[in-house]
């Protein structure tokens, strides 16, 4: 026992000293960062906002609903303001101010950008309820909108996206990141909360689709499983504080009804795909096609070929 609490000690001096000689990667006497459990809390308590009776154990009648969901706002509130309190905190951790002004401006803050955000929740709805009719008409095997929305993991990734989306609209750090990143852990599905989506949008199947954080994509676009939205080359520069300080259009733009089949890859910020073009499964394309292209892979001497 002694020569085990003796190796333990060992270890311990070892790993704390890691901590001096390799920097960087510790976050010690820092300000307390997000929860990650307590935004999958915030996740939870959206989706039964969203899609009341969905995931609740119990049947929720109209004369409860009122009542169930002020409970959910009012938790919602609650989560949302105390993380967005942590993410104000890191983002201003070195500007120089009284520590009491700070804090009485942070919480300040928080709380009107939670309300603020609150207030978004019926105009996602409208655009929610308009993906779920894309996932109903686009897929034969739907057999009702009840199972797109309780089975689809598409349809998860697409909601936790369009209300990351608006936080990050409203420059909220580090949260709409670890939302869009836990839907992606659950999904395989990754994407950027900076992304701008249109209305109507269907990902079937989902696993290992990656729509970068300047995407653009219009309404009624159709993207299957292994595609990527990705960037083509990258240059930037950070400040000080490391944010970027300069940085282009990186990821492709899609105009409306646009269809993209399994493991193709679109990359670059200048690459748009024009109004209902098709990318065949396993397509390369880095240059902007024509309205109504039909973009294939020719196995035979392995590049791309457009067809009308």
């Amino acid at each position: 026992m002694k020569n085990t609490n003796d190796a333990l000690k060992k270890i311990t001096d070892d790993v704390v000293g890691s901590y001096d000689i390799h920097g960087g990667i510790n976050h010690i006497e820092g300000c307390t960062l997000p929860s990650q459990n307590s935004v999958k809390e915030i996740i939870d308590t959206l989706m039964d906002i969203f899609f009341p009776g969905f995931f609740t154990s119990n049947e929720i009648s109209g004369t409860d609903l009122k009542d169930f969901t002020l409970n959910k706002i009012t938790a919602l509130n609650d989560l949302l303001t105390n993380e967005i309190i942590k993410s104000l905190k890191f983002q201003h951790r070195h500007q120089q101010d009284s520590s009491d002004n700070i804090e009485e401006t942070i919480a300040k803050k928080s709380a009107e950008e939670s309300i603020f955000f609150l207030n978004k929740i019926p105009e996602i709805r409208k655009i929610l309820k308009t993906d779920v009719e894309a996932f109903y008409d686009s897929d034969p095997a739907a057999a009702s909108h009840e199972e797109v929305i309780v089975s689809y993991p598409g349809i998860f990734a697409i909601a936790v996206y369009r209300a990351a989306h608006e936080l990050f609209n409203n420059k909220i750090p580090l949260i709409p990141r670890i939302m869009t990143e836990y839907a992606h852990t659950k999904t395989g599905i990754d994407i950027h909360p900076g992304a701008n989506i249109g209305k109507y949008f269907f990902i079937d199947h989902g696993t290992g689709v990656v729509i970068g954080e300047t995407s653009i994509i219009g309404e009624r676009c159709r993207i299957y499983q292994g595609v990527t939205l990705g960037a083509l080359k990258i240059e930037f520069n950070r400040d000080d504080d490391g944010k970027v300080i300069e940085c282009n259009k990186r990821h492709p733009t899609l105009e409306d009804d646009v269809t993209i089949y399994s493991g193709a890859t679109i990359l670059g910020g200048k690459t748009i795909l024009k109004k209902g073009t098709l990318i065949g499964g396993n397509a390369w394309v880095t240059s902007t096609t024509e309205a109504g292209d039909k973009v294939v892979f020719d196995t035979s001497n392995t590049q791309k070929v457009f067809k009308k």
